[in-house]
């Protein structure tokens, strides 16, 4: 019964940064806190659990703060981001999972709940998340705010062409998918931000989401 509480306490944060692993080698929030949570969990400790998710939070946000902007590069690019996020309506996933347990079907669901109108892009499905699938970019007949790619790596060159056809005002390539300079290169040329190696689910947690809780509240 213990370990099933502690597995369903940190899977919503597993999912959260897609790399498992190195959540579990304390990567993220430092060596210690997994098993401090661990003694809380086992003696149903809640207010002590309430304090331990409270730090990783903190911890999670100096995570992002350390890496989106630990250049000047990367902190214009991220303050791009935000600008984008706060505009953007509809959002094509190119390689949206029908699968309930694939990252790109968390992610799907995640823009879907923000108020995002999320549009699949599958030719192996009809429909998901209650949502009418295309086969590809090019088969939508209305407009398309921004695409994000869940592909193999080999597939991005043929994503992002596609995607630059039909005009988007942002591109974002998910995590593990690497550097393609040339796709950038071919979306800067045609005035298209192509983020890469970047969660859009991420970036919008940290930079919209906050904002809009204190709004809400």
């Amino acid at each position: 019964m213990r370990s099933k509480v502690h597995y369903n306490l940190f899977e919503p944060l597993l999912k959260f940064f897609h790399r498992r692993d190195d959540f579990r080698r304390g990567f993220f929030i430092g060596k210690n806190l997994p098993s401090a949570i661990r003694r809380r969990v086992s003696n149903l400790d809640i207010n002590g659990i309430a304090k331990t998710k409270f730090f990783m939070k903190l911890t999670f946000n100096n995570w992002y703060n350390e890496k989106m902007y630990a250049t000047e590069e990367l902190a214009a690019e991220t303050n791009r981001a935000e600008e984008l996020l706060e505009v953007i309506s509809a959002v094509a996933i190119v390689g949206l999972s029908r699968s309930f347990h694939k990252d790109s079907q968390y992610i799907g669901r995640y823009l879907k709940d923000a108020g995002y109108q999320i549009v699949p892009v599958n030719p192996n499905a009809d429909e998901i998340l209650d949502k009418k699938a295309y086969p590809d970019l090019k088969s939508i007949p209305f407009e398309i705010d921004a695409v994000d790619v869940f592909l193999p790596k080999e597939a991005i060159p043929e994503a992002v062409d596609q995607a630059i056809e039909i005009d988007p005002v942002a591109i974002w390539l998910q995590l593990g998918t690497g550097k393609t300079p040339e796709q950038k290169r071919k979306a800067e040329e045609a005035g298209i931000p192509l983020f890469e190696n970047r969660c859009i689910k991420v970036d919008h947690q940290f930079l919209i989401r906050p904002t809009k809780e204190k709004d809400h509240n």
